[in-house]
């Protein structure tokens, strides 16, 4: 009826930073595919001629879309996700032993099959 808390940091911490990696190797790759298939020239392309008129070169956008941008906010969304994720598994936790502690937490009952 109690969980502790330190261990439930420790693993939403380790089962977190096993997501941030995936999920940066995801976004790695993904964005390595767009660019060798030519996506993302095409979307700059695209903008170009939408957006150039009299005089203007059109929107530049090829700076947001480079690789060291989208993977550097990957980054920060995931060490962000990283730490979030720790602190409401913990808190949660926390708040699950309150309740347990004032209601009687969860009974469970395991019994054999016949």
């Amino acid at each position: 009826s109690r969980v502790e808390p330190w261990s439930v940091m420790k693993f939403s911490f380790m089962i977190s930073l096993a997501c941030f990696v995936i999920l940066f190797v995801a976004v790695a790759l993904l964005y390595a595919t767009l660019a060798g298939l030519g996506v993302f020239d095409a979307i700059q392309n695209a903008l170009n001629n939408v957006t150039s008129g009299q005089g203007t070169g059109g929107v530049n956008i090829s700076k947001y879309l480079s690789a060291s941008t989208v993977l550097s906010y990957t980054a920060l969304l995931g060490v962000l996700n990283v730490f979030l994720i720790t602190a409401f598994a913990t808190v949660g936790s926390l708040v699950y032993n309150l309740t347990a502690h004032l209601i009687g937490g969860v009974e469970v009952t395991l019994r054999e099959t016949e």
